[in-house]
């Protein structure tokens, strides 16, 4: 096996290095593997993160892998292994250690009256609750108690329009108790443990490739599905996904070049071949961005009592990879 990439990572206590590592990507013919060395107290541990053909599968288990390391506390002796130093500049910096700094300090009580808050104003509002403020902005008002507008306009998340409408409502809340620290904010830079911070980073740099990988492996389970020549109901359970989502994943692996058409066409089988035509002619005419005016085009503005609206939008959609597949074929000969 050669190896093509290796660097050598360690965490430290407040005495020195307790634990050192080894991070190493491998290949030998065609195949990838990725390997964590850690060595602690002269004993030597491996374990093999990944072993496969794939490329991209294997930089995604690579990134989730290591950056759930670091979130550990283990650095590089070697800068580059990630672009950490450009992590820790830029505009929004300031942003991130406000609520990296709110979550590791927080005030669950105000919190949890905020939340509430939040729950009877969604409501009668109708409104989604993040959409009136997200968890971590309700984090930072309980932690840092803005008492004017002019304070609350200081985190991140809030502007004028959200200040003007539910500022007055959450002062009332936070002017009830006295408060610790002080406006501007400034000084969370200086209270807030670099190292502490950059491992708090690192967590959510987790939690982004967490999803990433799920996203890849949901991806993968759908190809093999279309290589076995399962439909789309075969998929969504193998898969574990929602019918519709299984469709929309075909969309997108459409657009990336896979072919589709053989599981299309036995979805279609049961859809008479009029209401395809018709399905097909009213794209060329009304354009194929949105579903709703095609499906009123072909049956009308009012559905049919017991008509299956979910089975309609998803042969719409099958149709649509079709039409999309023609459409640029056609662009790309011209």
């Amino acid at each position: 096996m050669r190896v093509m990439f290796l660097n050598s990572l360690e965490k430290k206590d407040n005495v020195g290095v307790s634990v050192a590592a080894q991070v190493w990507i491998g290949e030998e013919d065609g195949s990838w593997r990725i390997g964590w060395n850690e060595i602690m107290e002269g004993e030597e541990q491996e374990y093999i993160w990944y072993e496969g053909v794939s490329w991209s599968e294997m930089l995604h288990v690579y990134r989730h892998h290591l950056v759930m390391k670091m979130s550990e506390g283990f650095r590089p002796i070697v800068e580059g292994i990630w672009d950490e130093r450009e992590e820790l500049r830029g505009r929004g910096m300031a942003a991130q250690k406000l609520v990296c700094y709110s979550e590791m300090n927080g005030n669950e009580p105000l919190y949890l009256e905020l939340c509430s808050w939040r729950r009877k104003k969604a409501s009668s509002e109708r409104k989604a609750p993040y959409l009136i403020a997200s968890n971590r902005l309700l984090r930072m008002i309980s932690v840092f108690r803005p008492q004017t507008v002019e304070e609350l306009l200081q985190l991140p998340g809030v502007g004028e329009n959200k200040a003007k409408e539910y500022g007055p409502e959450l002062l009332e809340l936070t002017l009830v108790s006295e408060r610790s620290t002080s406006f501007p904010l400034s000084w969370v830079d200086l209270e807030l443990d670099e190292e502490i911070f950059r491992s708090w980073l690192y967590k959510q740099k987790e939690a982004k490739f967490r999803v990433e990988m799920e996203k890849f492996t949901t991806r993968r389970n759908v190809l093999e599905c279309i290589n076995e020549g399962l439909g789309v109901e075969q998929i969504s359970l193998r898969a574990g996904i929602e019918r519709r989502e299984a469709v929309e994943l075909l969309e997108e692996l459409e657009k990336d070049g896979y072919n589709t058409d053989n599981l299309i066409e036995t979805e279609l089988m049961e859809m008479p071949e009029g209401e395809r035509t018709a399905v097909w002619k009213a794209y060329e005419e009304i354009g194929d961005t949105f579903l709703k005016p095609v499906l009123q085009r072909v049956y009308g503005q009012e559905m049919a009592e017991g008509v299956n609206l979910e089975k309609l939008y998803e042969q719409l959609r099958l149709i649509r990879i079709r039409y999309r597949r023609q459409r640029e074929s056609i662009r790309s000969a011209g």
